[in-house]
């Protein structure tokens, strides 16, 4: 363990941390140990990656000094921000400038920042196609992480942007197959005929591995990953077969989507817009052989859906 570097791992106990932590300390002949950093450090997940072989650190990222404590020592960092815990960019902003400048402190030789398009650049403010939220974003969790890309250019921390997408893990929950009244099963998804790329979760961290293991090659490049790019009608014959039943796809209106009354639904309806409207050029990014090459065990919708589709819920009318 001595002798090998630290890859200090924010968000160890989540989806992304935790693919990424769990990659390193699997592979016996990884030259990193994994320092795991925690809000938490004493919850199951923490000592479940203790009991593995990981140093744990406590650490709260809107803390900018306790983040530079966990990271001193570390050769390299996986930084990412949970938008969703408080759903607040100026938040999320702030959380990314500690990251930077805590990477910058501990002198981090390389941090791999967990990404997103700033789909302004795509849909100006000024553009009706879908409404302006909060008077200076399109899709906040999208935009506020893209516009955060700078901070770490700004700070001189050898950073390659991972820019990630949506999560098939979303698919176990409030977008998964919903159940009619006539006990048909629905896909309800607002994409049109376009493709929408997706991944799982812990491919996202077994991907930030194999550009640790490229060394600092990629410092200063842009990553977007994916795992498959698929249509509604694709995704929902994929559930058919998991199943053992029907699941139709219906392609729900932008608009319908927004208007739905979910917390950030409005957000939610202006993400899928984004991917839908600008697919050959979100997809387009995202190279899935070259993602491939990062991390060979890349794992195909139906790989994950078979891995997973016990935990799938048919929530609805009839239940």
């Amino acid at each position: 363990m001595a002798d090998k570097k630290i890859i200090a791992v924010v968000g160890a106990t989540g989806q992304q941390g935790g693919g990424l932590a769990h990659a390193i300390l699997a592979d016996p002949a990884s030259e990193f140990s994994v320092r795991a950093i925690t809000r938490n450090p004493d919850s199951d997940k923490a000592k479940a990656l203790a009991a593995l072989g990981a140093e744990v650190a406590q650490a709260d990222i809107d803390d900018e000094a306790s983040v530079a404590k966990a990271l001193d020592g570390a050769y390299g960092a996986f930084l990412v921000t949970n938008f969703w815990e408080h759903m607040s960019p100026r938040r999320e902003y702030d959380q990314a400038k500690n990251l930077a400048r805590a990477a910058k402190a501990a002198g981090v030789q390389h941090a791999i920042w967990s990404t997103l398009e700033d789909t302004r650049e795509a849909v100006p403010l000024d553009d009706d196609r879908m409404p302006t939220l909060m008077g200076e974003y399109k899709v906040p969790h999208f935009d506020v992480k893209g516009e955060a890309n700078a901070l770490f250019t700004e700070a001189g921390v050898p950073t390659t942007f991972l820019q990630t997408t949506f999560y098939w893990d979303g698919f176990l929950g409030a977008f998964g197959p919903q159940r009619q009244e006539d006990g048909s099963l629905v896909l309800a998804m607002a994409m049109g005929d376009s493709k929408l790329a997706g991944i799982a979760s812990e491919d996202i961290g077994r991907t930030a591995y194999g550009i640790f293991k490229r060394g600092t090659d990629l410092a200063g490049e842009t990553v977007s990953i994916a795992g498959e790019h698929l249509t509604g009608p694709e995704i929902a014959d994929a559930f058919t077969e998991a199943l053992g039943e029907p699941v139709h796809y219906y392609a729900v209106p932008f608009e319908g989507l927004r208007a739905a009354g979910f917390p950030a639904a409005e957000e939610v309806g202006n993400m899928f817009q984004y991917y839908a409207e600008f697919d050959a050029e979100f997809t387009g990014r995202r190279d899935l052989a070259k993602v491939r090459e990062l991390n060979p065990d890349l794992q195909s919708f139906r790989e994950w859906l078979t891995a997973n589709k016990e935990a799938v819920g048919t929530r609805g009318g009839s239940e």
